[in-house]
């Protein structure tokens, strides 16, 4: 790879990059792009989303007042005479894309809107960047459901063959092809914007209220009072805090930002090996961090089909200076604590904000805990 990348720590924590720069974001009203938007924000950057509405009710975006931050627009990435005018009058320099149907079991209910959403609304992000005279980075977020899954205990690579039976596996997939023709097509030169994606494992993390997820709806049955339904308690994913996979996307776009194509390339970011962990476990592990006795059954209706086991190998992302700061029982404990202070009605932007704090001191090697 020539030149390493800095480690992590240095970028993190580098407001004399990110303070001043104009950033486009796409899904800036969901989870993983609400704790974006706040940490460039509190980094200093100029940010522009572009989304559709909150997904959910609640949301990230509503709870932890995003908006306060960030200027916002209101759109779908398949509108692409609209994206391409908010990129002329805003001028970005950073592109981070993570507007998405990001749901599994979502794409077996809307395959069209999924693929239609995940593939084409990439295409026209690329071609808006394409036209611009001021994008010099551009971070694609796919997913690590992106391969071709063979129920392998070995971690999959960024040369590993994608694929994906569910619609959404298969939308990502399709829309890593599309990143890597762009690519190749109109960014080889070193003339344009850099181009990389970036493919994470299981987010977790305070906030997140999407459907048929994990810890959503482990707080959702807390909440009610109800037992947890587990569908797969036994499938193995890489489970990691949303500020890990996020400290790496800051990562890409400081240096593609930087040096352009030298970086422009596909990137995993997981947990170390050892944090993988089942369903089941990840459930026990969060019942212990929620006041109340939390239950679970097992489910018995049919269910879609997904995969039971999926690994990252993420050697890649470490030797370019990147490597996750925490422990599964830690991101565990950093969700479980975001979701009582929204119960017991705290200040949730507050609490967001400091565990950005924690997390930076942790990059810098100091102890926070």
């Amino acid at each position: 790879m020539g030149k390493q990348l800095a480690a992590l720590e240095d970028v993190v924590i580098a407001r004399e990059f990110w303070s001043g720069k104009r950033v486009l974001l796409t899904g800036h009203t969901g989870f993983k792009g609400g704790w974006l938007a706040l940490w460039l924000q509190r980094l200093g950057a100029r940010v522009m989303g572009y989304s559709l509405p909150a997904p959910t009710q609640p949301s990230l975006f509503e709870t932890a007042r995003v908006s306060e931050s960030i200027q916002g627009v209101i759109a779908d990435v398949r509108d692409l005479a609209r994206l391409k005018a908010v990129f002329r009058e805003f001028a970005p320099e950073v592109v981070f894309h993570l507007a998405a149907q990001p749901l599994v079991r979502g794409s077996y209910d809307s395959p069209v809107e999924t693929y239609s959403t995940n593939l084409l609304g990439t295409v026209h992000v690329l071609e808006a960047v394409r036209h611009s005279e001021s994008v010099r980075g551009a971070v694609m977020v796919t997913t690590d459901k992106c391969y071709e899954n063979r129920e392998s205990a070995k971690g999959y690579r960024e040369t590993d063959r994608l694929g994906g039976h569910d619609p959404y596996s298969n939308s990502k997939a399709c829309a890593e092809l599309a990143v890597d023709s762009y690519r190749r097509s109109f960014f080889s030169d070193g003339g344009k914007a850099g181009i990389a994606s970036a493919r994470a494992g299981n987010v977790i993390g305070g906030g997140d209220w999407a459907v048929d997820r994990l810890i959503p709806d482990l707080v959702r049955a807390a909440v009610a009072g109800k037992p947890l339904v587990l569908r797969n308690p036994e499938s193995t994913r890489p489970w990691q805090h949303v500020l890990e996979p996020l400290g790496g996307y800051l990562l890409l776009g400081q240096r593609l930002w930087e040096e352009r194509t030298r970086y422009a390339e596909a990137w995993n970011f997981g947990p170390r090996e050892e944090d993988d962990r089942t369903v089941e476990e990840i459930v026990k592990l969060a019942a212990q961090r929620w006041d109340d006795k939390l239950k679970w059954t097992m489910g018995d209706a049919r269910q879609p089909r997904e995969t039971v086991t999926l690994k990252l190998d993420c050697s890649k992302a470490a030797g370019a200076g990147w490597r996750p700061l925490l422990s599964v029982e830690q991101a565990v404990d950093w969700t479980m604590e975001w979701y009582r202070a929204w119960r017991d009605k705290r200040d949730v932007k507050a609490l967001s904000l400091e565990q950005f704090e924690r997390y930076e001191r942790l990059a810098a090697g100091e102890r926070s805990r």
